[in-house]
């Protein structure tokens, strides 16, 4: 039977995740800490607190080098650390002149990259604004706050096609990563419903994939091919990997080591 074998939540958007031995599922369907921050463009049309795409954040989509910054993110105290290399860029609180000074940090680092950098050539998306109370997971790529899956069999496979036998799930971004699979299996799974430990979920789709995908989680380059991996080496219409889950019923705990089982 599958098993959980690694949990992540991602408290700002695109940037590091957070490895986690448990992750608490709201009724609603998110996970609780769970993108509740995101640096936002200055020409949203959004300028509250709500929900975007993720083409108006600085995002791995158009950033990669966001992958190279290291964060530290204190949830009970709402203060946000972000490193490079072992430098502190910023550590403030989430008040109004600690949001300034992060958002001031972040921008000056994207506005130094070289390569892909969004900013430069955009003056009409500055200043950033960090958005986001730090409490209210909001800013996954759907609005529905979907919650995310995949086995690693399907990640070897890729990994294998690419040439990388040692190719890194977080490159994915997922909340649960299975093992106990056949490759693609997960895939099988959409339009049917799962239990993770004592939580039901509909999968309701197979997971798109964007550039976010081609950033190396150490370097922040774009070094492999992987949308075009997915769509010549597996015969996909659209780069896909991972499923995308809805809560169906209560929400609750999904522990590292709980059995995943199909319901239907």
């Amino acid at each position: 039977m599958p098993r959980v074998v690694a949990l992540y939540r991602y408290p700002v958007k695109s940037f590091t995740p957070e490895a986690c031995d448990v992750l608490t599922v709201l009724d609603e369907g998110r996970i609780v800490e769970d993108r509740v921050l995101g640096f936002r463009f200055a020409n949203s049309n959004v300028m509250n607190d709500a929900w975007s795409k993720k083409h108006e954040f600085v995002a791995l989509v158009n950033t990669p080098g966001l992958a190279r910054l290291h964060l530290r993110f204190d949830h009970k105290t709402l203060r946000l650390c972000i490193s490079v290399e072992g430098t502190v860029l910023v550590n403030e609180a989430l008040d109004e002149i600690g949001r300034k000074k992060i958002a001031a940090a972040i921008e000056n680092y994207v506005l130094k990259l070289i390569d892909d950098n969004p900013l430069s050539s955009h003056p009409e998306r500055l200043p950033l604004r960090l958005v986001g109370n730090g409490i209210t997971p909001r800013y996954q790529d759907n609005e529905a706050g979907q919650i995310t899956l995949h086995s690693r069999a399907s990640l070897a496979a890729i990994g294998s096609a690419v040439g990388d036998n040692d190719l890194s799930e977080l490159r994915f971004r997922s909340n649960i990563a299975i093992d106990g699979l056949d490759a693609w299996e997960e895939q099988s799974w959409v339009g049917r419903k799962i239990r993770i430990g004592q939580i039901n979920f509909d999968v309701v789709m197979s997971k798109s994939r964007c550039l976010a995908t081609q950033a190396n989680p150490n370097s922040g380059k774009r070094d492999l091919p992987i949308l075009k991996t997915l769509t010549h080496a597996f015969s996909q219409e659209k780069p896909t990997f991972a499923i995308a889950m809805l809560t169906c019923g209560a929400g609750g705990e999904i522990h590292v080591g709980d059995k995943v089982s199909l319901l239907n």
